[in-house]
Protein backbone atom coordinates (compact mmCIF):
# COMPACT_ATOMS: atom_id res chain seq x y z
CA UNK A 1 0.00 0.00 0.00
CA UNK A 2 2.19 2.61 -1.22
CA UNK A 3 1.62 5.75 -3.26
CA UNK A 4 3.29 9.29 -2.38
CA UNK A 5 2.87 12.36 -4.00
CA UNK A 6 5.42 12.92 -7.13
CA UNK A 7 8.19 14.40 -6.58
CA UNK A 8 8.25 13.29 -3.16
CA UNK A 9 10.32 10.64 -0.56
CA UNK A 10 8.42 8.08 1.54
CA UNK A 11 9.03 9.71 4.72
CA UNK A 12 8.38 8.03 8.65
CA UNK A 13 5.84 9.70 10.50
CA UNK A 14 8.19 11.42 12.68
CA UNK A 15 10.25 12.65 9.96
CA UNK A 16 7.37 15.15 8.57
CA UNK A 17 8.28 18.47 6.61
CA UNK A 18 5.74 20.77 7.26
CA UNK A 19 5.24 23.25 3.98
CA UNK A 20 6.82 26.53 4.01
CA UNK A 21 5.63 29.13 5.75
CA UNK A 22 3.03 26.87 7.57
CA UNK A 23 1.60 27.49 10.88
CA UNK A 24 3.57 25.12 13.35
CA UNK A 25 1.73 25.67 16.50
CA UNK A 26 -0.89 23.38 17.25
CA UNK A 27 -4.36 23.98 19.34
CA UNK A 28 -4.08 23.61 23.01
CA UNK A 29 -6.60 20.81 23.72
CA UNK A 30 -5.98 20.75 27.42
CA UNK A 31 -8.24 24.39 27.09
CA UNK A 32 -11.64 23.85 25.83
CA UNK A 33 -12.92 27.49 26.41
CA UNK A 34 -9.52 28.55 24.32
CA UNK A 35 -10.82 26.58 21.58
CA UNK A 36 -14.35 27.33 21.61
CA UNK A 37 -12.75 31.28 21.28
CA UNK A 38 -10.30 30.62 18.59
CA UNK A 39 -12.79 28.99 16.55
CA UNK A 40 -15.34 31.42 16.80
CA UNK A 41 -12.74 34.26 15.52
CA UNK A 42 -11.52 31.77 12.93
CA UNK A 43 -14.29 29.47 11.70
CA UNK A 44 -12.12 28.51 8.61
CA UNK A 45 -8.99 27.56 10.50
CA UNK A 46 -6.80 24.80 9.03
CA UNK A 47 -4.13 23.21 11.60
CA UNK A 48 -1.17 21.41 11.29
CA UNK A 49 0.25 19.61 14.00
CA UNK A 50 3.71 19.92 15.76
CA UNK A 51 6.35 16.75 14.52
CA UNK A 52 4.86 14.04 16.95
CA UNK A 53 6.91 11.74 18.52
CA UNK A 54 6.53 7.94 16.56
CA UNK A 55 3.30 7.05 17.11
CA UNK A 56 2.16 3.94 19.41
CA UNK A 57 1.13 2.12 16.52
CA UNK A 58 4.26 2.24 14.07
CA UNK A 59 5.51 -0.97 13.30
CA UNK A 60 8.31 -2.79 14.65
CA UNK A 61 9.40 -2.96 10.97
CA UNK A 62 10.11 -0.82 8.11
CA UNK A 63 7.05 -0.26 5.53
CA UNK A 64 8.82 2.49 3.22
CA UNK A 65 11.10 1.18 0.52
CA UNK A 66 14.78 3.10 -0.01
CA UNK A 67 18.26 2.81 1.38
CA UNK A 68 17.34 4.39 4.62
CA UNK A 69 14.57 1.81 5.39
CA UNK A 70 16.84 -1.19 4.49
CA UNK A 71 19.53 0.37 7.01
CA UNK A 72 16.94 0.19 9.64
CA UNK A 73 15.41 -3.63 8.40
CA UNK A 74 19.09 -5.14 8.53
CA UNK A 75 19.09 -3.59 12.20
CA UNK A 76 15.86 -4.95 13.57
CA UNK A 77 15.24 -7.80 11.26
CA UNK A 78 19.09 -9.40 10.39
CA UNK A 79 20.56 -9.87 7.13
CA UNK A 80 17.92 -12.02 5.93
CA UNK A 81 14.94 -9.05 5.83
CA UNK A 82 13.14 -8.61 2.99
CA UNK A 83 9.81 -6.88 2.27
CA UNK A 84 7.79 -10.40 1.36
CA UNK A 85 9.36 -11.37 5.17
CA UNK A 86 8.13 -7.87 6.73
CA UNK A 87 4.74 -8.09 4.87
CA UNK A 88 3.87 -11.91 6.04
CA UNK A 89 4.79 -11.42 9.41
CA UNK A 90 2.33 -8.44 9.39
CA UNK A 91 -0.71 -10.53 8.01
CA UNK A 92 0.48 -13.32 10.64
CA UNK A 93 -0.04 -10.71 13.13
CA UNK A 94 -3.70 -10.27 11.67
CA UNK A 95 -4.43 -13.11 11.39
CA UNK A 96 -3.96 -13.84 15.15
CA UNK A 97 -5.94 -10.44 15.85
CA UNK A 98 -8.89 -11.80 14.11
CA UNK A 99 -8.82 -15.49 15.49
CA UNK A 100 -8.65 -13.79 19.14
CA UNK A 101 -11.04 -10.82 18.17
CA UNK A 102 -14.41 -13.28 16.64
CA UNK A 103 -13.54 -15.69 19.64
CA UNK A 104 -16.70 -15.01 21.25
CA UNK A 105 -18.57 -15.41 17.76
CA UNK A 106 -16.78 -18.17 17.19
CA UNK A 107 -17.76 -19.98 20.61
CA UNK A 108 -21.39 -19.15 19.92
CA UNK A 109 -22.52 -19.03 16.42
CA UNK A 110 -19.29 -21.36 15.25
CA UNK A 111 -19.71 -23.92 17.39
CA UNK A 112 -23.64 -24.25 17.22
CA UNK A 113 -22.93 -24.42 13.49
CA UNK A 114 -20.47 -27.16 13.59
CA UNK A 115 -22.39 -28.74 16.16
CA UNK A 116 -25.18 -29.53 13.97
CA UNK A 117 -23.61 -31.73 11.51
CA UNK A 118 -23.14 -34.63 14.23
CA UNK A 119 -21.10 -37.50 13.95
CA UNK A 120 -21.28 -40.32 11.63
CA UNK A 121 -22.15 -38.56 8.76
CA UNK A 122 -25.34 -37.10 10.24
CA UNK A 123 -26.59 -33.49 9.28
CA UNK A 124 -29.78 -31.72 11.26
CA UNK A 125 -30.52 -28.75 8.37
CA UNK A 126 -33.21 -27.55 10.27
CA UNK A 127 -30.70 -26.54 12.88
CA UNK A 128 -28.36 -24.96 10.59
CA UNK A 129 -30.88 -23.05 9.22
CA UNK A 130 -31.78 -21.81 12.65
CA UNK A 131 -28.08 -21.21 13.33
CA UNK A 132 -28.08 -19.19 10.46
CA UNK A 133 -30.67 -16.92 11.40
CA UNK A 134 -30.06 -16.68 14.96
CA UNK A 135 -26.60 -15.85 14.10
CA UNK A 136 -27.82 -12.39 12.00
CA UNK A 137 -27.40 -13.81 8.75
CA UNK A 138 -31.48 -13.45 7.47
CA UNK A 139 -34.21 -15.97 7.09
CA UNK A 140 -34.05 -15.30 3.46
CA UNK A 141 -30.01 -15.91 2.76
CA UNK A 142 -30.25 -18.38 5.77
CA UNK A 143 -33.02 -20.85 3.33
CA UNK A 144 -31.50 -20.32 0.14
CA UNK A 145 -27.96 -21.17 1.67
CA UNK A 146 -28.88 -24.61 3.21
CA UNK A 147 -31.03 -25.10 -0.15
CA UNK A 148 -28.04 -25.07 -2.28
CA UNK A 149 -25.72 -27.23 0.36
CA UNK A 150 -27.93 -29.86 0.49
CA UNK A 151 -27.62 -30.38 -3.45
CA UNK A 152 -24.19 -30.54 -3.42
CA UNK A 153 -22.38 -33.82 -3.78
CA UNK A 154 -18.87 -33.25 -4.52
CA UNK A 155 -18.10 -32.69 -0.96
CA UNK A 156 -19.26 -33.20 2.42
CA UNK A 157 -22.09 -31.00 4.07
CA UNK A 158 -20.04 -29.01 6.44
CA UNK A 159 -17.52 -28.74 3.40
CA UNK A 160 -20.27 -27.24 1.30
CA UNK A 161 -21.59 -24.57 3.83
CA UNK A 162 -18.32 -23.12 4.32
CA UNK A 163 -18.41 -22.86 0.68
CA UNK A 164 -21.83 -21.20 0.46
CA UNK A 165 -20.96 -19.23 3.11
CA UNK A 166 -17.50 -17.72 1.46
CA UNK A 167 -19.66 -17.26 -1.68
CA UNK A 168 -21.94 -14.90 0.15
CA UNK A 169 -18.73 -12.64 0.44
CA UNK A 170 -17.88 -10.10 -2.24
CA UNK A 171 -15.23 -10.82 -4.57
CA UNK A 172 -11.98 -8.56 -4.15
CA UNK A 173 -8.36 -9.39 -3.99
CA UNK A 174 -7.96 -8.44 0.27
CA UNK A 175 -4.29 -8.87 -0.82
CA UNK A 176 -3.71 -6.32 -3.31
CA UNK A 177 -5.92 -3.77 -2.07
CA UNK A 178 -5.10 -0.48 -1.07
CA UNK A 179 -6.32 3.22 -1.19
CA UNK A 180 -5.78 4.95 -4.55
CA UNK A 181 -5.62 9.04 -5.43
CA UNK A 182 -8.82 9.84 -6.09
CA UNK A 183 -7.79 11.72 -9.42
CA UNK A 184 -4.31 11.44 -11.29
CA UNK A 185 -1.66 13.75 -8.84
CA UNK A 186 -4.46 14.25 -5.95
CA UNK A 187 -4.99 12.40 -3.00
CA UNK A 188 -7.10 9.57 -2.10
CA UNK A 189 -10.05 10.64 -0.46
CA UNK A 190 -11.65 8.68 2.38
CA UNK A 191 -15.72 9.66 2.79
CA UNK A 192 -16.58 7.60 6.24
CA UNK A 193 -20.43 7.82 7.18
CA UNK A 194 -22.65 6.24 9.47
CA UNK A 195 -25.06 5.97 12.59
CA UNK A 196 -24.02 8.14 16.11
CA UNK A 197 -22.52 5.79 18.14
CA UNK A 198 -20.95 3.30 16.07
CA UNK A 199 -17.43 3.91 16.41
CA UNK A 200 -16.86 6.19 13.54
CA UNK A 201 -14.74 8.78 14.71
CA UNK A 202 -12.59 6.28 16.27
CA UNK A 203 -12.43 4.72 13.17
CA UNK A 204 -11.27 7.46 11.25
CA UNK A 205 -8.34 7.85 14.33
CA UNK A 206 -7.27 4.66 13.78
CA UNK A 207 -7.14 4.32 9.48
CA UNK A 208 -5.24 7.64 9.95
CA UNK A 209 -2.90 6.04 12.61
CA UNK A 210 -2.37 2.79 9.79
CA UNK A 211 -1.71 5.25 7.07
CA UNK A 212 0.69 7.49 8.84
CA UNK A 213 2.65 4.26 10.19
CA UNK A 214 2.71 3.54 6.63
CA UNK A 215 4.26 6.92 6.29
CA UNK A 216 2.01 8.60 4.18
CA UNK A 217 0.37 12.34 4.77
CA UNK A 218 -2.91 12.49 6.29
CA UNK A 219 -5.37 15.22 6.69
CA UNK A 220 -8.64 14.94 8.87
CA UNK A 221 -12.00 16.96 7.18
CA UNK A 222 -13.79 17.35 10.74
CA UNK A 223 -16.94 17.59 8.76
CA UNK A 224 -19.26 16.45 12.04
CA UNK A 225 -20.02 20.12 12.56
CA UNK A 226 -23.00 19.47 14.22
CA UNK A 227 -21.32 17.34 17.43
CA UNK A 228 -19.10 19.82 19.30
CA UNK A 229 -16.92 16.95 20.98
CA UNK A 230 -16.33 15.28 17.78
CA UNK A 231 -14.49 18.15 16.52
CA UNK A 232 -12.26 18.07 19.44
CA UNK A 233 -12.05 14.21 19.50
CA UNK A 234 -10.92 14.31 15.93
CA UNK A 235 -7.94 16.84 16.94
CA UNK A 236 -6.66 14.70 19.68
CA UNK A 237 -6.29 11.79 17.05
CA UNK A 238 -4.48 14.42 14.45
CA UNK A 239 -2.11 14.69 17.45
CA UNK A 240 -1.61 11.24 18.78
CA UNK A 241 -1.32 9.97 14.83
CA UNK A 242 0.61 13.29 13.34
CA UNK A 243 -2.16 14.12 11.01
CA UNK A 244 -3.17 17.46 9.86
CA UNK A 245 -6.95 18.68 10.24
CA UNK A 246 -9.01 21.12 8.90
CA UNK A 247 -11.88 22.25 11.27
CA UNK A 248 -14.43 25.13 11.41
CA UNK A 249 -16.58 25.66 13.76
CA UNK A 250 -19.26 23.99 15.42
CA UNK A 251 -22.75 24.07 13.21
CA UNK A 252 -20.40 25.39 10.33
CA UNK A 253 -21.43 23.73 6.83
CA UNK A 254 -19.87 19.90 6.41
CA UNK A 255 -19.55 20.84 3.13
CA UNK A 256 -17.55 24.12 3.24
CA UNK A 257 -15.11 22.20 5.30
CA UNK A 258 -14.95 19.38 3.24
CA UNK A 259 -13.76 22.08 -0.04
CA UNK A 260 -11.45 24.04 2.57
CA UNK A 261 -9.89 20.41 3.47
CA UNK A 262 -9.36 19.56 -0.13
CA UNK A 263 -8.00 22.64 -0.84
CA UNK A 264 -5.80 21.95 2.06
CA UNK A 265 -4.67 18.49 0.82
CA UNK A 266 -3.54 19.82 -2.33
CA UNK A 267 -1.58 22.88 -1.06
CA UNK A 268 0.02 20.78 1.62
CA UNK A 269 0.36 17.43 -0.51
CA UNK A 270 -1.22 15.23 1.85
CA UNK A 271 -1.53 11.60 0.46
CA UNK A 272 -5.27 10.79 2.16
CA UNK A 273 -8.00 12.87 2.95
CA UNK A 274 -10.19 11.26 5.63
CA UNK A 275 -13.78 13.01 5.57
CA UNK A 276 -15.47 12.49 9.37
CA UNK A 277 -19.11 12.94 8.55
CA UNK A 278 -21.73 13.66 10.84
CA UNK A 279 -23.61 10.47 12.41
CA UNK A 280 -27.03 10.23 11.62
CA UNK A 281 -30.03 8.18 11.06
CA UNK A 282 -30.94 6.33 7.65
CA UNK A 283 -34.50 7.78 8.39
CA UNK A 284 -33.43 11.63 8.50
CA UNK A 285 -34.10 12.70 4.90
CA UNK A 286 -32.76 16.41 5.61
CA UNK A 287 -29.05 14.72 7.05
CA UNK A 288 -28.61 12.35 4.21
CA UNK A 289 -29.37 15.43 1.77
CA UNK A 290 -26.29 17.29 3.52
CA UNK A 291 -24.26 14.08 2.67
CA UNK A 292 -25.33 14.10 -0.54
CA UNK A 293 -24.39 17.50 -0.74
CA UNK A 294 -20.72 16.68 0.50
CA UNK A 295 -20.07 14.34 -2.46
CA UNK A 296 -20.88 16.80 -4.65
CA UNK A 297 -18.52 19.43 -2.95
CA UNK A 298 -15.85 16.97 -3.29
CA UNK A 299 -16.66 16.19 -7.62
CA UNK A 300 -16.58 20.08 -7.60
CA UNK A 301 -13.63 20.77 -6.46
CA UNK A 302 -11.92 17.49 -7.81
CA UNK A 303 -14.28 16.84 -10.95
CA UNK A 304 -14.41 12.84 -11.54
CA UNK A 305 -13.08 11.78 -8.40
CA UNK A 306 -13.64 8.84 -7.31
CA UNK A 307 -13.81 9.20 -3.64
CA UNK A 308 -13.74 5.79 -1.32
CA UNK A 309 -17.40 5.97 0.87
CA UNK A 310 -17.02 3.40 3.91
CA UNK A 311 -19.87 2.90 6.44
CA UNK A 312 -19.33 2.17 9.74
CA UNK A 313 -21.86 -0.55 11.03
CA UNK A 314 -21.81 -1.53 14.55
CA UNK A 315 -21.80 -5.42 14.42
CA UNK A 316 -23.81 -6.16 17.20
CA UNK A 317 -26.78 -4.24 15.66
CA UNK A 318 -27.95 -7.24 13.75
CA UNK A 319 -30.34 -6.84 10.87
CA UNK A 320 -31.09 -2.98 11.64
CA UNK A 321 -27.62 -2.52 10.63
CA UNK A 322 -28.91 -3.83 7.03
CA UNK A 323 -31.49 -1.90 6.98
CA UNK A 324 -28.77 1.57 7.92
CA UNK A 325 -26.63 0.03 5.04
CA UNK A 326 -29.06 0.23 2.53
CA UNK A 327 -29.95 3.81 3.44
CA UNK A 328 -26.97 5.14 3.01
CA UNK A 329 -25.77 2.74 -0.54
CA UNK A 330 -29.08 4.30 -1.96
CA UNK A 331 -27.79 8.08 -0.96
CA UNK A 332 -23.94 8.41 -1.32
CA UNK A 333 -23.06 4.84 -2.92
CA UNK A 334 -20.75 2.88 -0.77
CA UNK A 335 -17.53 1.24 -1.86
CA UNK A 336 -16.80 -0.43 1.49
CA UNK A 337 -17.87 -1.21 4.74
CA UNK A 338 -16.35 -0.86 8.01
CA UNK A 339 -17.55 -3.47 10.73
CA UNK A 340 -16.81 -2.25 14.39
CA UNK A 341 -17.14 -4.13 17.87
CA UNK A 342 -16.55 -7.67 15.95
CA UNK A 343 -14.44 -8.44 19.38
CA UNK A 344 -18.03 -7.69 21.79
CA UNK A 345 -21.15 -9.38 21.07
CA UNK A 346 -21.45 -10.18 17.83
CA UNK A 347 -22.94 -13.01 16.29
CA UNK A 348 -20.98 -12.85 13.37
CA UNK A 349 -23.25 -13.88 10.35
CA UNK A 350 -24.06 -10.10 10.16
CA UNK A 351 -20.84 -9.66 7.64
CA UNK A 352 -22.44 -12.48 5.24
CA UNK A 353 -25.67 -10.26 5.26
CA UNK A 354 -24.39 -6.78 4.46
CA UNK A 355 -22.19 -8.40 1.61
CA UNK A 356 -24.43 -10.30 0.01
CA UNK A 357 -27.22 -7.51 0.25
CA UNK A 358 -25.30 -4.94 -1.22
CA UNK A 359 -22.61 -6.50 -2.94
CA UNK A 360 -20.18 -4.28 -1.10
CA UNK A 361 -17.08 -5.75 0.33
CA UNK A 362 -16.16 -5.06 4.24
CA UNK A 363 -12.61 -3.67 4.30
CA UNK A 364 -11.51 -3.04 7.91
CA UNK A 365 -13.04 -5.20 10.95
CA UNK A 366 -12.33 -3.30 14.77
CA UNK A 367 -11.95 -6.12 16.76
CA UNK A 368 -10.26 -4.12 20.06
CA UNK A 369 -9.86 -0.19 21.63
CA UNK A 370 -6.45 -0.32 20.18
CA UNK A 371 -4.84 2.14 17.33
CA UNK A 372 -3.97 -1.19 16.20
CA UNK A 373 -6.70 -3.07 16.02
CA UNK A 374 -8.43 -2.11 12.62
CA UNK A 375 -7.52 -4.59 10.44
CA UNK A 376 -8.10 -5.42 6.77
CA UNK A 377 -10.44 -8.09 6.21
CA UNK A 378 -9.51 -11.14 4.84
CA UNK A 379 -12.73 -13.48 3.89
CA UNK A 380 -10.83 -16.29 3.44
CA UNK A 381 -9.43 -15.50 7.31
CA UNK A 382 -12.32 -14.73 9.04
CA UNK A 383 -14.51 -18.22 7.96
CA UNK A 384 -11.81 -20.40 9.56
CA UNK A 385 -11.25 -18.33 12.30
CA UNK A 386 -14.94 -18.47 12.83
CA UNK A 387 -15.49 -22.07 12.25
CA UNK A 388 -12.35 -23.38 13.06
Amino acid sequence: MRFFRRGSEPQSPGAEQEPEGAEQEAPDLEHGADLASDEAQAPAETDLQPEPEAPATEPTFPEDSGAGAAAGAAWAWGADWTPERADAVRREREQAQLALGVERSRIGFGTRLLGAFGSGGSVDWDEIEETLIAGDVGAEIAMGLVERARRRRDISPEAAVRSELAALLAPRDAAQWELRPAVDGGPAIVLVVGVNGTGKTTTIGKLAARERASGRRVLLAAADTFRAAAIDQLRIWAQRTGADIVAHAPNADPAAVVFDALDAAIARGADVVIVDTAGRLHTKSNLMDELSKVRRVIDKRLPGAAPETFFVLDATTGQNGLAQAKAFHEVVGLTGVVLTKLDSTAKGGIMFAIEQALQVPVRFVGVGEQADDLLPFDPEAFVAALLD
